[in-house]
Order: C-alpha cells, then structure tokens, then sequence
C-alpha cells in the first residue's frame, strides 16, 4: 500500500485508514473512484492541527477531504487549486503537502484567512507584538475614551455607525476601536494582518462572539433579546426571574471583554502557527472570480472546491460583515459586494446560460411553484456552468477535479445539486464517474442550525450531508 503521507506528520494528522488507500497499481481513474467510494465522514479524525483553527467560516470540509486527494492524485510540487477557497482549507493543506497551491475568492474575509493562514511567522516576534497590542488597547479604552468615540465619528459613516451601534455594545465598541488602532500602527503586513485576523475571530463565532448577535452563522443573525453591559447591568431586555431557563440563557449575551478574548485567541493561534519549511512552495492566493480565472489553459494538476449553496442558503457576507466594518469597509459597499457573490438572489440584469435538458427540468419545476425562485435557481446553475467550464479550461487532460456540494431544498422541492452538477459537467465535456457522499458532524462545523434534525426546518434537511463530485477531464 502506498504511505498515508509523505511530507505530512502522520500521528499528528491521522489522515484515513490504511485500509481505504488505493491500490499503487491502479490507474488514475481507478484511484479517484477509489478515493470517492471511501469513507469521506471524517468525524473521528483531529481537524484543528495547523492553522486549520485560527478563524471560524460557515460549512468548511475537513482537511483530511482535499489532503486525501491531493495525496493520492498529484505529486510534490504540483498544481492545486481551489477558485473558490473560502478558508483556505485546500490551500493550507496543499502548502503542508509540498505542492503548489492557487486559490481565489472575491470575499475580502476569505483572503485574509486564507493568506494568514499559510504564512510562517516568528512565534517571539509575535509575543512582542500581542504585550503591545494588549497594554495600548488596554491604556486606551481606559484613559482615552473620548478620543475613541471622535475617532469613530470620524473613520465610520452613518450607516456603518448604526451598524456597529446596533450589533456592539458601548464598552465592547471602545475595546474594538482600542484594539483596531493598536493592530493599524503595526508596520509589518504579514504581522499586522496576522493579529486582523484574530480580531476578527472573537467577533465571527457561532455564538456571535464580542457581539450581541447570537448566531452568525445563520442567515439572517439574530441580536440577544437581553443583554447586560461590563458592569452587570442591563443593556435592554427584560429582567426575568428563571434563570434555569435553557430558553433564556439562549438568548442572553453577556458582556466579554474584546481585549481579554483577543489575548486568548492570540495564545490559541500561537499554537497553531505554521513553521517555514523548505519542502513546501509558497501559495498563489489572489482576488478572483471563479467564472472567469487568470489562468492559462491546461495548467492545473488537481482542483478541490466546494461552491456556495443556491438562494444565499449560507449567507457568507451576512456574517463577515460584522468583522470587515472593522477594516475600512462601509456597511453599505459590503451589502453591494453581497450581490456578486456565487447564489445571490438578485436576478434582474443577469446573463442566463443555457441549461442542459436535466438540469432545466429541475428549474422549471421549481419555477412552476415559485417563479422568483426559479429565477434563482436559474442564475445559480448559469453561474455554476461558468464555473465550471473554467474548471475544465484550466485542468490537464487525464486529470481531476473535486467538487463538494450541498444539497438545497427550495419550496419543499429538492434541487438535486450534485445531479445538475454532472448534468452541467457532462455537457462541458467532463466525465463524472463518481459522487462519494459524506455525511456532515455539524458538531464541528459552523452550521445555520443544530445538530438535532428538525424535519419541519427546510434549512435543516439540506444540511445533514455533502456530495462529493468527482470530475475527470479525459485526455482524448
């Protein structure tokens, strides 16, 4: 049998069993069929190793799922891409693995993330820089309160005033706006986007972090119907005298200290800092449309994405938008950029593709019950043929690529994701030999809902499990 890995660290990993690995004999179809028809789950396996925890992001895969491809189907330094990266994940582990990573993505968040997260940095350095961050922030939120405030009038507009106003308490936008300005001054970008990152991570968590939202990893976050401020006394809501009340302490946000969760959080992502290595090649991480790539023709080895849901079902920029503020964004451009992104709902203005006869079916089902919809399902399945005839431009013959998608449930109708997905690949000229599916431990994953499955919840029935395309572009 072939190794488990080669530049990996095995017992830290722990990739798959043994008894999955593919036959070394076989050919490189065999082999991907192979990988497909495995256990794809993952859930008894460590997936923060690395930087793999340095950020939350709505419905990432495991990093064992492109580690697992990419180990059986390239070579040391290959190319890898993912055109959709979300957090990295196939970046990273692309990185560790000693080939040669490409990933793009439109959504600012992403980037950060992605390029924090494969960037060796010095740990001392870092130490030296987290006693600075922290004493400032700490002196200025203390003593320099006002100026804070008229630094806020000043550097946020209106509306992004009423953002932050609305979703932060008093006493956490001071901290923020202490910490934001100590992390500006740091002349280094790769240092100061390191310490960006973990500010946006206490503010982007399940549980809305520093916030007062309570989930955001739903679509649409909710704010805490009771709050307290630092002090223990209530913000709003309605003192109630149950304290037992799972209920209520569902809906309660009580007061943590920005400063005191980013110092955590640095020590928690010391931990997980990567080491340089020589082995391994430096990532290609740019701004991109996946439609529309900035790549030559044949020039990929492998490619392992997952795309967005249709209908905005995990709405990335509902979330990222509580951090991004934050960094000079207005509230109201990143609700423009929302627009652009793969599943929107806007559907006025849109260049349509033509569909093939299966996937056409499945809209104009849908289109029967609800025409708006339809019209979203329509535009998602011409952005995914876009997407997907770049996959296939870029790809080498003989080669393949990995797409993970779930399933969207619209009206009550099931979309069929993963079959209008190969219905789309086949008439681009993919051949699709194999849909593995894995089943999701959404206690891991940064999902819109609990793990108990609610068969009325229509958010919920398209979220118990992933496919796993397996596209091969033929060498004929």
């Amino acid at each position: 049998m072939l190794k488990t890995l080669s530049v990996y660290d095995t017992k830290q990993l722990s990739l798959f069993e043994r008894s999955d690995s593919p036959k070394i004999h076989k050919s490189y179809l065999d082999t991907l069929v192979d990988l497909l028809s495995n256990d794809l789950d993952f859930h008894r396996l460590n997936s923060i190793y690395a930087s793999h925890n340095f950020h939350s992001f709505p419905a990432k895969f495991p990093p064992q799922l492109p580690a697992k491809f990419l180990t059986y189907l390239t070579k040391p330094g290959e190319i890898v891409l993912d055109p959709m990266m979300g957090s990295g994940t196939t970046v990273l582990e692309t990185y560790l693995a000693g080939r040669k990573a490409v990933g793009f993505d439109i959504d600012p968040l992403a980037l950060k993330i992605s390029r924090v997260k494969t960037t060796p940095l010095q740990k001392n350095e870092l130490k030296e820089y987290s006693r600075t961050i922290i004493k400032e922030s700490k002196y200025l939120s203390e003593n320099r309160n006002e100026i804070l405030k008229e630094n806020f009038q000043i550097k946020f507009d209106q509306k992004t005033q009423d953002f932050v106003n609305y979703w932060f308490s008093h006493d956490a936008k001071i901290e923020l706006l202490a910490l934001s300005q100590s992390i500006k001054n740091i002349d280094n970008g790769a240092i100061r986007m390191f310490f960006e990152l973990i500010f946006s991570s206490i503010i982007i968590t399940k549980s809305g972090g520093v916030s007062l939202a309570l989930d955001l990893a739903h679509t649409r976050p909710h704010r805490a119907k009771i709050a307290f401020s630092k002090d223990g006394q209530f913000l709003f809501g309605k003192e109630l005298s149950n304290d037992d009340n799972p209920r209520i302490k569902f809906l309660t946000k009580k007061y943590r200290s920005p400063i005191d969760e980013f110092a955590k959080k640095f020590e928690q992502n010391l931990f997980g800092l990567i080491n340089s290595n020589s082995k391994r090649i430096k990532p290609d991480i740019q701004f991109g449309n996946a439609q529309n790539l900035p790549l030559d023709n044949s020039s990929v080895d492998l490619i392992v994405t997952s795309p967005p849901y249709a209908s905005n079902a995990i709405d990335y920029m509902r979330a990222h938008k509580f951090s991004l503020v934050w960094f000079d964004y207005s509230a109201e451009n990143l609700t423009t950029k929302r627009k652009e992104y793969i599943g929107g709902e806007l559907t006025s203005d849109f260049n349509y593709e033509e569909l093939p006869d299966y996937t056409t079916q499945i809209v104009n089902k849908l289109s029967e019950l609800d025409s708006k919809k339809g019209k979203v399902l329509l535009r998602y399945y011409s952005e995914m043929i876009r997407v997907l005839r770049e996959m296939y431009r870029v790809l080498k013959p003989g080669k393949a690529a990995i797409v993970v998608v779930g399933n969207s449930v619209l009206r009550g109708m099931n979309t069929e994701t993963q079959n209008c997905l190969v219905d789309i690949g086949k008439q681009i000229g993919f051949e699709a030999p194999k849909i593995g599916v894995r089943k999701l431990d959404r206690n891991k994953r940064m999902m819109p809902a609990g793990f108990k499955t609610d068969r009325d919840s229509q958010i919920q029935k398209r979220m118990h499990e992933e496919y796993v395309i397996g596209f091969y572009k033929s060498q004929k």
